[in-house]
């Protein structure tokens, strides 16, 4: 994966099939490089289980993703690229937790004023998903 996508990278989808174990199985440590990467301790992220509409072949359970997502602090959605299940809503909510995350960090720091938008330009009508490309998908689908 481009190292420089991952450093300048807002936030993160990291994307797993749940009719995949392997591809779940990978999104710990990939979230883990990217913090490493960026050197942080954390960053926006969403989870996202993706072919919820191949449940009867369903090999990772929705309450697993969502522990893991709640282990590393992150949100979590389940979608459907092929069916259009969420694949908005996924979008939608990484912009959400990146506009949370930059609100946190400047209260943070004493005599800043808090931004209009982000610095590469997220508003709120910026799209049907408010995202400008400041976002990073991460996919470790089979």
């Amino acid at each position: 994966m481009r190292e420089q996508y991952l450093r300048t990278g807002e936030g993160f989808l990291l994307v797993y099939s749940i009719i995949h174990r392997q591809s779940f199985e990978q999104i710990g440590s990939l979230y883990q490089h990217i913090l490493r990467i960026k050197d942080v301790d954390s960053c926006p992220a969403v989870i996202v289980a993706n072919k919820c509409d191949l449940e009867f072949d369903r090999q990772v359970g929705m309450n697993e993703g969502r522990d893991l997502a709640k282990h590393y602090g992150c949100k979590f959605i389940e979608t459907s690229a092929k069916v259009r299940i969420n694949v908005e809503e996924a979008f939608a909510t990484v912009v959400r937790e990146i506009k949370r995350f930059e609100k946190v960090h400047q209260h943070g720091r004493p005599g800043q004023q808090q931004p209009v938008g982000s610095p590469h330009g997220h508003r709120e009508d910026d799209g049907p998903a408010g995202c400008c490309g400041g976002c990073v998908v991460v996919q470790v689908l089979r």
